[in-house]
Parts: structure tokens; C-alpha cells; sequence
């Protein structure tokens, strides 16, 4: 992909989560329309300085398909380290006494919930994770940024590392992401997880594009058949 190519798709980016970051501020959607369902509960964990209703794409149609969605209103746009935003989510889980959770994550999202997969206080409630544009080995373009809750996502940041290192709930985790995405120059492939690549591009216009879409309400199916593990 050439230079011109990715400058487009970066301006495409930003021009999406700027709609969409004014749609949550204006949205009156309510969490309860949410909350019914008998298949698996499924557990929002949007990314940075994103509110829940940047998900409404994809939590609109796991709706559709039964699945009641709860959102953790807590988290407020997610600016906590990655181990507090956990703490809270943990706390959520407990609270609701959910069990055979499917967190759906976006971006940073993806690494709060390997972390409570990985934590002993929530890691029962937990059956499996969709991780959308999840940066899990951190991305080479944090260092550029003077915002703490960015630089956190450096490759070298101790609790990247640490996430990096643990792969036992890998098998458990979808990663889905697009062709390019202009935030993770690295790539979001995660060893031992089903990968899901897509021939869309972009870190958060993704979230609406009707490939993505599909990919995640198909990991979330109650059979929990996904396909087969891959790097």
C-alpha cells in the first residue's frame, strides 16, 4: 500500500470516530433496550476515549441474534491503566453474577479483557473473547505521544510485556482486525488465537463494516465454533 493510500485511510479514520464520538454524546440509546436475550451474555470493553455506544455496530446485532449485551458504564471512556479498568469489569462481572461471559473488545479493550481472563477472581465467568483492531504486542507508534494512557501501549510497557508473555488464554481469544490499520503498524495477530483477517482497513471504521460484523457474531455463536487456531 502506498504512502497516499495510507494517508487516505488515516483521514477516513479519524473522519469515523469523529462522527461517531458525536453520535454518543447526542445518543439516547439506554442499556436496558439491551438486556434481554437467552443465548450467552456478552460484556462491551470499548477502547480508548471510546464511550460504549462506539460499539452500538456490533452490540446491535449480537442483540439481534439473542445475545443480551451489558456495557460497563464505570469504565467511562476507558482512560484507566489496564489493570484498574480490569479491576472494575471484574467488579461488573461479580455484581451481575454473569457466567459464560463473551467479552467483545475494541482496540485497548482487548487487552483489559486477556488480563481478566487471566486474573483468578474473574476468569471463571469468562467462556471467550472477540478482540476487534487489539493491539496485543502493543504498537511502535505509542512512543510518538506525550498522553500517558497512549505511551501505555508501547511494546516495551511492562503490562504489554506481561500480556505478551501469558498465552495460555490465547486459545480463547479471536483476534479480528483489518488488511491495514494505520494505529498498529505491528499487526494484531496473537499466537494461538483463531485470526481473522479482513479485507477491510482502518482501526475504527472497522467497527461498521459489514465483514467485521459478520466475523464477530460468527465467534460469538453459541456453538462456540469458530474455526481452527492460527497464526
Amino acid at each position: 500500500m502506498n504512502i497516499l493510500a495510507k494517508a487516505a485511510f488515516w483521514a477516513l479514520d479519524y473522519a469515523y470516530i469523529g462522527i461517531r464520538q458525536l453520535d454518543a454524546g447526542r445518543s439516547r440509546a439506554t442499556l436496558a433496550r439491551y438486556r434481554s436475550g437467552d443465548s450467552a451474555p456478552i460484556v462491551l470493553l470499548p477502547g480508548i476515549y471510546e464511550a460504549w455506544q462506539f460499539l452500538r455496530p456490533v452490540a446491535d446485532a449480537l442483540h439481534e441474534g439473542g445475545h443480551p449485551v451489558h456495557a460497563i458504564q464505570a469504565l467511562g471512556r476507558n482512560r484507566r491503566p489496564v489493570a484498574d479498568a480490569a479491576r472494575i469489569a471484574a467488579e461488573y462481572l461479580a455484581r451481575e453474577d454473569l457466567h459464560g461471559v463473551i467479552l467483545v473488545a475494541h482496540s485497548k479493550g482487548g487487552l483489559i479483557g486477556k488480563y481478566l481472563m487471566m486474573s483468578a477472581g474473574s476468569r471463571d465467568r469468562i467462556d471467550r473473547m472477540v478482540a476487534i483492531a487489539t493491539p496485543f504486542s502493543g504498537s511502535s507508534l505509542a512512543k510518538y505521544t506525550v498522553l500517558p494512557s497512549l505511551r501505555a501501549l508501547s511494546p516495551t510497557d511492562p503490562m504489554v510485556r506481561l500480556l505478551v508473555d501469558e498465552q495460555f488464554v490465547n486459545a480463547r481469544i479471536t483476534s479480528v482486525y483489518g488488511a491495514f490499520d494505520p494505529h498498529i503498524p505491528d499487526g494484531c495477530s496473537l499466537p494461538g488465537a483463531t485470526n481473522v483477517a479482513l479485507a477491510a482497513s482502518g482501526h475504527f471504521r472497522i467497527v461498521g463494516d459489514r465483514g467485521l460484523i459478520s466475523a464477530v457474531t460468527a465467534a460469538c455463536g453459541d456453538d462456540g465454533t469458530v474455526g481452527s487456531p492460527h497464526e
